[in-house]
């Protein structure tokens, strides 16, 4: 039923309460879960010495009361209110300074549900942002300090057995929280970092170079009253064992723990059934002998899952009943699961002469992958799932087969992991801790335990999942910073992290840190030219420059170029007399993203931005619109030739994941599609080169280009190559080749142009047609004649900036 709440005398009071979805804090049926989602109050006011510490204080305090939204940030209540403006425009977002320090009250009414004898009722914040003390009936019931994790608690006595229960949640400053405890030497954050080491948000939260400095709070997440029968499912875990393609078999494990107060379990037993196209595909009874068991399941005629362009991704309704002697059933456990196995194949460093590996390993096939890293979807989070359906749409449009979820964010909910399993997006997944040396003690890391144990459980039955990582570029931060320090000395990372996955999901791989700078690595010190996995990010000029070309990383899993967002999303996010020009433009640094305007670390992406058009065109356009379009094109030919000089070397380079996809709030910045959605240039372009099949013009050696075609499925393909000279006509090569399965094959050669040129590629197989081109000869080149170049080829990227201009 819907809920029906209003706001009377500053008291949020609910007439009905609504039943929600199945949730991962619900994994069986018998779970009842009840939303205590909508409007709350919320209260609040400076954290200092009269700031109210208990209900009682509370009530006899004269702090403002507003209406909140669950799911929701303390900031955007207040915008709703009136109190702040929209932050994104100009340098508004500094607003939310002022608030850093303040304690937040959240409160509301909720009639006790009715619950059946022997049941509890528990308390589930599936997330709160991130200090929280939570009151029942005045009575303090428990604290959390994760915002990253959901907290659970058992509320059974604290009810009232008539009447409405009063809920109360203080939440307190994480800065002055993040102030109180001293850094050591040993530890090392950026600038705006050190008050978030001991606590645990989103690290970007603080500041980061593609997030602004936004130190929220609120109930980010949804919050519950869940009714627990004491009969119950705890955990189901499931995993494959061994898949065949040829023979189509799969071996399937499945692991579960159920509680119940019977002490004689002899006739229950456990009925597990896979269904997959509506048909049962396997079933099978399993008698209880105690409250913990586990199956191997032989799965004959086993539709496999696979990464895009392997094969579908398909997926089983995996069913557990738990029955009782007398075949009532007392629980269910329903999810949807893949089977497939899934390996790193990973050496800890190159040889001198660049042999190693890092390449994964889906069902037996070593897989090539392409894709993007996932980085926040708002800075304000509890609006991540409103942008989650379209981003990821998009994620699929441009044949991404792996994401990289990046280490400075919150942790994706089920749904992206559901997406990612039905379109055979393979995650790698960070554990949520970058670029900081974090405490090393016994307190903290008894927290990233905690954590990384919630994290792994939640996550582990996914086929998507095929990597932990324990962190996002530590191992280069213990190297960079002074004093400098070994990064396998790394509590975090070395002990706790690989316990926990070694403990709870002991067949999914893990890598310590992204880069991973071994024992290996470290003994040998030529850290850039050794590591089989990179952020190739260097001194970001040139795309062709020397540090891009001689890396001899086998996978890239960051590296990204700068772009500027169309005119219309500048005009969004900036006062109109500061739209241009870029030069010295106070609002330009504020969206590049520096944390406040005294720090000056992000001040160098705007002209950098800059001196890159003018590396591909010679000069940096002194008008907005040619400013916009030669940033967005110099941004577009970077990823072209990033993307193209990975696959074109496939399994010598294994992958590539670039940066990034969307930006999480209106910024300046590699995404190639801002906050707003409009896509850049560079979009267009990223999906031309990651179609599964796809011909590739070399860079020259020996006065020759090297054509080749590249081959992403797990079929034979045979077809003819087309390369022609757009201004003059000439037919350059024209062969006809065979391309073995998930390989490569040689097509032919070119000899290098000495004038500017613009080649056009077509690949044509079985009605299957594939375009992409080359731009030879010296740079730089003239944008008037590049775009004549782009309209002969049927697109015309000046009018495509234009029309979105106008969206």
């Amino acid at each position: 039923m819907t809920s029906s709440c209003k706001i009377k005398d500053h008291v949020i009071t609910a007439s009905a309460t609504q039943v929600c979805p199945p949730m991962a804090g619900c994994p069986g049926s018998a779970i009842r879960c009840i939303s205590l989602n909508g409007p709350w109050a919320l209260r609040y006011g400076q954290q200092n010495a009269t700031a109210p510490e208990s209900p009682d204080d509370l009530r006899h305090s004269d702090w403002p009361t507003i209406e909140a939204t669950v799911p929701g940030n303390v900031e955007l209540d207040l915008i709703a209110a009136g109190e702040l403006p929209e932050l994104y425009v100009g340098n508004r977002i500094y607003k939310l300074r002022s608030y850093e320090a303040h304690r937040w009250w959240y409160q509301r009414n909720f009639p006790t549900p009715p619950a059946p004898r022997g049941h509890r009722v528990f308390l589930q914040f599936e997330g709160l942002d991130c200090l929280g003390t939570i009151f029942i009936n005045d009575h303090p019931i428990g604290a959390t300090d994760n915002m990253l994790i959901g907290h659970t608690f058992d509320i059974t006595d604290m009810l009232r057995s008539q009447g409405d229960n009063e809920l109360l949640v203080r939440i307190d400053s994480a800065v002055l929280a993040g102030r109180r405890r001293q850094p050591v030497p040993v530890e090392w954050a950026g600038v705006a970092n050190w008050e978030s080491l001991p606590i645990r948000k989103a690290p970007h939260m603080y500041g980061w170079d593609i997030m602004p400095r936004v130190v929220s709070a609120g109930l980010w997440r949804g919050v519950n009253l869940l009714i627990v029968p004491p009969t119950r499912w705890r955990t189901v875990y499931w995993a494959t064992l061994a898949a065949d393609p040829e023979r189509r078999t799969a071996s399937l494990l499945v692991d579960w723990d159920f509680t119940t107060p019977e002490h004689h379990l002899d006739g229950w037993c456990i009925r597990i059934t896979l269904r997959r196209d509506g048909h049962v595909a396997y079933s099978s009874e399993h008698a209880v002998l105690g409250t913990h068991g586990r199956a191997i399941l032989d799965i004959q005629n086993a539709a496999l899952w696979w990464p895009r362009g392997y094969g579908p991704a398909a997926l089983y309704e995996a069913r557990l009943e738990l029955l009782d002697s007398t075949g009532n059933v007392q629980d269910v456990h329903e999810r949807r699961i893949g089977l497939r196995t899934a390996q790193l194949q990973r050496t800890d460093i190159l040889s001198p002469q660049g042999k190693g590996e890092f390449v994964f390993i889906i069902n037996g096939q070593r897989v090539f992958a392409k894709g993007t890293n996932w980085v926040p979807l708002d800075a304000f989070h509890s609006r991540d799932r409103r942008h989650l359906d379209a981003t990821f749409e998009m994620l699929v449009d441009l044949n991404c087969n792996m994401v990289r979820c990046w280490g400075g964010n919150v942790y994706e909910d089920d749904a992206f992991f559901d997406l990612c399993d039905r379109h055979g997006v393979m995650v790698w997944q960070d554990f949520a801790l970058a670029c900081a040396i974090y405490p090393q003690t016994d307190e903290f890391a008894a927290k990233i335990r905690a954590e990384a144990q919630a994290v792994v459980m939640k996550f582990r039955s996914h086929p998507s999942l095929v990597l932990w990582a324990g962190n996002n570029e530590i191992d280069d931060i213990y190297s960079w910073t002074k004093p400098g320090q070994d990064p396998n000395t790394d509590r975090l990372s070395r002990q706790v992290l690989p316990e926990v996955v070694r403990r709870l999901d002991p067949l999914r791989a893990y890598l310590p840190s992204s880069p991973y700078r071994s024992p290996d690595l470290v003994q040998a010190g030529n850290y850039d030219h050794l590591k089989p996995e990179d952020h190739l990010w260097g001194p970001r000029d040139d795309f062709k420059g020397s540090y891009y070309i001689s890396s001899p990383a086998h996978f890239a899993s960051e590296i990204g170029y700068h772009g500027c967002p169309d005119r219309a999303s500048l005009e969004r996010m900036m006062d109109p007399s500061h739209v241009w020009p870029w030069r010295d433009n106070e609002q330009w640094l504020t969206h590049a993203v520096r944390p406040l305007p005294q720090f000056t670390d992000y001040n160098y992406r705007i002209p950098l931005m800059a001196k890159q058009t003018a590396v591909l065109f010679g000069q940096v356009p002194d008008t907005l619109e040619r400013f916009i379009l030669a940033s967005q094109i110099s941004q577009a030919e970077a990823l072209k030739f990033f993307i193209e000089r990975f696959r074109q070397s496939k399994f010598d380079r294994t992958g590539i994941l670039w940066w990034n996809l969307r930006d999480g709030w209106p910024i300046i910045s590699d995404g190639i599609v801002d906050y707003f959605n409009r896509r850049k240039i560079a979009y267009d372009y990223v999906r031309r080169v990651q179609a599964d099949i796809c011909p590739i013009c070399a860079e020259p050696r020996d006065g020759q280009h090297a054509l080749v075609v590249v081959n992403d499925t797990l079929a034979v393909v045979s077809g003819r190559l087309r390369v022609d000279d757009v201004d003059t006509g000439e037919l350059l090569s024209e062969t006809t080749c065979e391309i073995a399965a998930n390989d490569k094959a040689l097509a032919g050669h070119i000899t290098v142009a000495e004038r500017p040129a613009f080649w056009r590629l077509e690949w044509s197989s079985d009605g299957y047609i594939a375009v992409n081109y080359y731009l030879a000869g010296p740079r730089p080149f003239d944008l008037a004649q590049y775009l004549n170049w782009m309209e002969k080829l049927g697109w015309n990227p000046a009018a495509h900036v234009s029309e979105r201009a106008a969206f």
